[in-house]
């Protein structure tokens, strides 16, 4: 493998690790025996666990927000259907066997200090999607968009922390619910 090659790869297999067991949980040998790669080579692409850590969750973010964009796009073209539309595609996420929560929630838990590297890439992918909602809600005619993508990604944020916790998948459906009243305001 070339070396950008390496790195993507050890990316990728690190972050479906982080995601599933979580970030202290899963040692830097775990890694290293799922992508098939020496340790020198990790330390040739990056200084520590938590640069890996940080790199996993940028490409994380990446992907969430390709596929909320791909899923948006492929459920409606309605500027308000595709607010809500954003609710059916958490609720399909949660029903999913392999549901495991949200990295970034994870990684905020097990990294509370603010400066550190996973709770910056945490924070940042959270500003990612609000500004998403941001535009969303400026597209569905809100009087105060930002104030409406607030409320609804603590609507997501909550319904995915609901459905992490206690496995009530239904979480999704109930914050749509919630979201049809604000966006009936």
């Amino acid at each position: 493998m070339r070396r950008s090659r390496k790195r993507n790869h050890l990316v990728r297999k690190a972050s479906k690790l982080f995601e599933a067991r979580g970030f202290h949980a899963t040692g830097i040998d775990m890694v290293l025996s799922e992508a098939g790669i020496a340790k020198m080579t990790l330390y040739n692409h990056f200084a520590s666990k938590d640069d890996l850590i940080a790199a996993a969750l940028r490409h994380k973010s990446l992907k969430v927000l390709n596929w909320l964009e791909d899923e948006l796009t492929a459920r409606t073209s309605d500027p308000k259907g595709r607010v809500l539309a954003l609710f059916d595609a958490y609720q399909d996420w949660f029903e999913q066997d392999d549901f495991s929560g949200c990295m970034f929630q994870k990684a905020a838990g097990e990294f509370p200090a603010k400066d550190h590297p996973a709770h910056k890439e945490a924070a940042n992918h959270k500003r990612r999607l609000y500004e998403r909602l941001t535009h969303l809600t400026e597209g569905a005619g809100a009087t105060d968009p930002a104030q409406l993508a607030e409320q609804l990604l603590l609507l997501l944020e909550g319904a995915t922390a609901i459905a992490t916790s206690t496995g009530a998948t239904i979480a999704g459906r109930r914050a749509k619910r919630a979201a049809e009243i604000l966006l009936a305001v």
